[in-house]
């Protein structure tokens, strides 16, 4: 059943039998019948055209997995605080494996369009937040991210294993992240570290933003504090639970 969930990914959100039995190398007539036990269960939906989708009850489901809900509970008012004082995309993530899940994502009319959604999964390597998460990542982490490959998504992303531990240095000295036009063109990302009542970093906060429209050190301030806060209001639940 899992092998045929895991099948769909953000560029396949609506798979057809063949598709789904060409990704798990089931055989069509078992993909069949547990695509229509998991549709009967709302566990998959099944559109007019016979594609599948994930159901609501899969995201139900996902909606009661603590840490994150915790983290979105908390982080969620100094969101919209920090994006009404901006006007821009503002963006939550945690690490996930080898890649950056993003698990709260605010915007507005006038945002800038970004490639990035809740439940989404990104590189490490060439978003703010992902950034932040992988400079505060113990050494071991960080080279076999390096290893494993940098994939270039447009013509200004990092690439360069020697560059990219540099300017992993530079967040964790300053705090703040910045990735240019890395992941998508003309968009910005500017990010900073969530702290636990440890000093762990268990997220990343972030603004994003159009390449032209200003400064990132202006949102800065904005973006610390909120940062600040959230870290704060995690360390405060966790002394009320000791």
């Amino acid at each position: 059943m899992f092998s045929l969930l895991n099948a769909f990914t953000p560029d396949t959100p609506c798979l057809r039998l063949v598709d789904l039995a060409a990704a798990t190398g089931l055989p069509v007539s078992t993909v069949h019948r547990m695509a229509t036990e998991l549709v009967a269960l709302n566990v998959l939906a099944k559109g007019a055209d016979g594609g599948y989708r994930i159901g609501l009850r899969m995201w139900e489901l996902g909606a009661l997995c603590p840490q994150p809900r915790t983290l979105r509970d908390v982080s969620l008012p100094f969101m919209h605080d920090l994006h009404d004082a901006t006007g821009e995309n503002v963006h939550l993530a945690v690490l996930a494996g080898d890649d950056v899940l993003y698990v709260q994502r605010l915007w507005g009319r006038r945002s800038v369009g970004v490639v990035s959604h809740i439940g989404g999964r990104y590189p490490l390597h060439a978003t703010g937040v992902g950034k932040v998460l992988l400079s505060h990542s113990a050494r071991e982490f960080q080279e076999r991210v390096l290893q494993a490959g940098l994939k270039r998504y447009t013509p200004y992303t990092i690439v360069m294993p020697g560059m990219l531990m540099r300017s992993l240095q530079d967040v964790r000295r300053t705090g703040i992240a910045r990735c240019v036009e890395e992941l998508k063109l003309g968009t910005v990302s500017v990010a900073t570290p969530v702290f636990d009542h440890d000093q762990r970093v268990v997220a990343a906060l972030s603004v994003v933003m159009h390449s032209n429209s200003r400064s990132s050190s202006s949102i800065e301030p904005a973006l610390r504090m909120a940062a600040r806060s959230i870290s704060r209001e995690l360390a405060k639940g966790y002394e009320a639970v000791g």
